[in-house]
């Protein structure tokens, strides 16, 4: 028993890394390593990785902000409405049969990756400039990063920081800052959902959440310090590794 706590602290630890890196909160890697190391179903994986998502969401969005200041008008329909619409993903995919999750969220991160590198390389870079829609969008991108957020347990970051960059014109790590204010609520709403039908296991996520906690900061400090299309470059490369994980195990 004490040794499974270490172990689960231990994965914490290296994916709040991660999670601070990417501005996801570590739940998107945790989903696959769960499901292959450990043997959870992807309901279950998509429940207790957001045990360890919900506070080191919360941390990296604290840290971010500290080193970037959040757009509160920017900010406040991205975080109303993927409010709204996580309960309704998240209340679909506990209904759904597990392979179709799987595969849809192999596909989901698939498309983002594919979409990330035509932005990335096949066009030249552009300097960011500044959001250049207003707040009806924002609440727009809100809406569909809340529910496949809830869908597939990611808090909806995933989707908005590849928008927020390509289509709203902002920096990358003001779009990892802007994903982890509309994840902070999103990813609660979707957690009290799984644990309410049952999907998600406490003595895992719990140890990994105190993990995560531990290094999440540390993942934020680096992803300042890196260049910006370094960082899109190993952000796309990690959605490969995560599509890869999700796909041997399906």
């Amino acid at each position: 028993m004490l040794m499974d706590v270490v172990m689960y602290t231990a994965l914490g630890v290296a994916l709040g890394a991660m999670g601070g890196l990417f501005g996801i909160g570590g739940g998107l890697i945790a989903i696959p390593v769960l499901g292959l190391w450990f043997g959870l179903d992807q309901q279950m994986a998509q429940g207790t990785a957001l045990v360890m998502s919900v506070p080191n969401v919360l941390v990296a969005l604290y840290r971010y902000n500290q080193r970037n200041r959040i757009d509160l008008r920017q900010a406040l329909p991205l975080v109303v409405m993927s409010f709204c619409f996580a309960w309704l993903g998240a209340m679909l995919a506990v209904g759904l049969d597990q392979r179709i999750i799987r595969w849809g969220f192999v596909g989901f991160l698939l498309a983002i990756t594919l979409y990330n590198l035509i932005k990335l390389y096949g066009a030249a870079a552009q300097a960011p400039t500044g959001s250049r829609y207003g707040w009806p969008w924002f609440g727009a991108l809100g809406a569909l990063a809340g529910t496949t957020g809830g869908l597939f347990g990611v808090g909806g970051a995933v989707v908005a920081a590849p928008v927020l960059t390509s289509v709203f014109g902002t920096s990358q790590v003001v779009a990892q800052g802007m994903s982890l204010a509309l994840a902070a609520p999103s990813t609660s709403v979707t957690l009290l959902t799984y644990a309410v039908h049952h999907e998600v296991n406490w003595l895992m996520g719990v140890p990994m959440a105190i993990g995560g906690l531990l290094s999440i900061s540390w993942g934020v400090k680096v992803a300042h310090a890196l260049p910006e299309r370094v960082l899109r470059a190993l952000y796309c490369g990690f959605l490969l590794i995560c599509a890869g994980l999700l796909a041997i195990k399906a």
